[in-house]
Parts: structure tokens; sequence; C-alpha cells
């Protein structure tokens, strides 16, 4: 099964037949929402959206935990995220899509892993955003004609508040050297960090189409971001990830191998004695392969 989570704007995928709503219980609370499951082509598609129907979650709020345990218990494997940017380089150009393949984690307030009370396991961010997929990505944009930005890192801020034009300013420094040049900092979020991580400790393909709708508040020839110049644009982009990852999950089939589906593989510290079988009952859909019941 494939995953989409559609960011602001983005609430739901009007090109899924044979469309059904499932509730998930999770040990983390409810989802966003309640999963839409429909069928794309052959596959089979979850969608879910971020911020809720009606967008009621602030980022920080976003149940995300309880969204990556949710699509996992579904069977889901890879996940396409949709997301609201500023972008923080003048060639990335408004509503322009980023494939971004890297992320800087600025937030202090989320849940960003599913372990701790008895199980230890460490997973490697090196490259947050699955290759695969980001090349499945890249080349379907070639394919039908959709000009994009192939990499750069994604910058993730606990908002709800925008950034200072102090913030702004130092965040497009990172990496802004031409040694640097493929971590600089092209886009800045404040939601993807949290699924990232989350969906690599659930073996789960993430990657993330930005989409940017604001210079956050760098660019001196630009107005500063606000709320309703994020709306005004945000419908172009909107339909321009919607038709990539809908042109993407067709093309499924010419994907490349990754690591992903093994991330758990070397991550997991605690001796299996000491491990409280609580914890791996509460994980079941993400450790249940490593620690099978005898």
């Amino acid at each position: 099964m494939i995953g989409i989570i559609g960011g602001t704007g983005l609430y739901f995928i009007d090109a899924l037949r044979d469309v059904r709503e499932v509730t998930v219980q999770t040990p983390f609370g409810d989802p966003s929402d309640v999963i839409t499951i429909g069928v794309l082509g052959d596959r089979e598609v979850a969608f879910l959206p971020r911020h809720g129907r009606g967008h009621r979650f602030l980022p920080t709020e976003v149940p995300c935990r309880a969204n990556i345990w949710a699509f996992k218990k579904l069977g889901v494997d890879r996940i396409f995220s949709a997301s609201a940017v500023g972008s923080m380089q003048k060639d990335i150009t408004l509503s322009r899509p980023v494939i971004v393949d890297q992320m800087i984690d600025r937030t202090i307030h989320r849940h960003s892993t599913f372990f701790g009370n008895g199980l230890v396991a460490h997973v490697s961010m090196a490259d947050p955003f699955c290759p695969s997929m980001r090349s499945l990505l890249l080349k379907t944009a070639v394919q039908i004609g959709m000009d994009v930005v192939d990499g750069g890192t994604y910058v993730c801020i606990e908002g709800p508040q925008f950034s200072s034009r102090a913030e702004s300013h130092s965040y497009r420094e990172i990496g802004a050297s031409d040694d640097h040049r493929n971590v600089r900092v092209a886009v800045i979020g404040m939601t993807n960090a949290t699924e990232a991580k989350l969906a690599r400790e659930a073996e789960i393909c993430y990657a993330t189409i930005a989409l940017p709708t604001d210079y956050d508040c760098w660019h001196e020839e630009e107005d500063d971001v606000t709320c309703a110049s994020v709306v005004e644009r945000l419908a172009a982009g909107t339909a321009r990830a919607r038709e990539l990852i809908l042109a993407a999950i067709s093309r499924m089939d010419g994907a490349a191998p990754c690591g992903c589906g093994d991330s758990l593989k070397h991550a997991f510290l605690t001796s299996r004695q000491c491990i409280p079988q609580d914890a791996i009952d509460r994980l079941e859909p993400v450790v249940g392969r490593y620690f099978p019941r005898s």
C-alpha cells in the first residue's frame, strides 16, 4: 500500500476509486483524521491530511506518531508527502516543487521517536529521504514535463510563528559555501522532519515534495510571509504535487531498491531479556518481525 500525507491545501485525492474511510486506533492516540483508502490504477492508496480536515492541528500538535503507526499497521511501505514551505534561495521560484534530500531539525517540542520506555533503538538519518522515491519523483517529473528542483535541505522549525528576519538570514547561511553546496538550505517548513524520522523508524520509505509559497522574510524585494500570501499561491503548488504524486504512483514498478525497509536491522541496543513485553506489544507493527512471540 502507498501512503500519501497531504499538507496545507492538500486535504483529499479525488482520483481514487472504490473509496472507503477507516479509523485506526493507536497507542499514541488518534491520527490526524480518518484515513481514506482507495485504488489508483492497480495500487491501493491510503491518504491522510496532516493537519486534519479543516486544518485543525498546529504543526507541533500534529500526531505524527499516531499517523505513521497507523500507516504501518495498514501495511503502507512507501509514503509521499506534500508540504507548503518558504523558499530560501532566489533560484527556487515560487510554486516550483523541490524534491529535498536533506533536513535540519530545529524543533524542540515534538515526539520524534517510537522508542523509549525500556526499548532503545538508533536508526541512521544520514539520508533522511528515501533515495529510491526521490529518484522516482525526479524521473517522473521529467517524463511529465514538470520543472522541479533536485535536492536541497529542508530546515524544520517549531512554529507556529514564522521566522524572525535574523533567523531567516541565519538559516540561509547554513551550507552556503561552495564546499557545502549540496546541503544548502533550500526551503523552510514546520512539519517534515518529524515525519521523516518516524517513517525511518517504521522502516517506511518517505519522500517529500516541498511547495514554495513565499520567501520567508529574507528577500528584500518580496513581501514577508503571511498566511494570506501562503494561501494565495498554494493552489498552483498543490495541483503540481497532486499531479506528480499520482504520476509517480503509476510508475512505482520502476522504483529502485533501497535500504529503508531494513532500517531497524542493526538499530537495537537493549538486551532482549531487558525489554518489557508491553514495549514490544505497543510497537508490534514496527518491531514485531524482530521480536516474534515464542
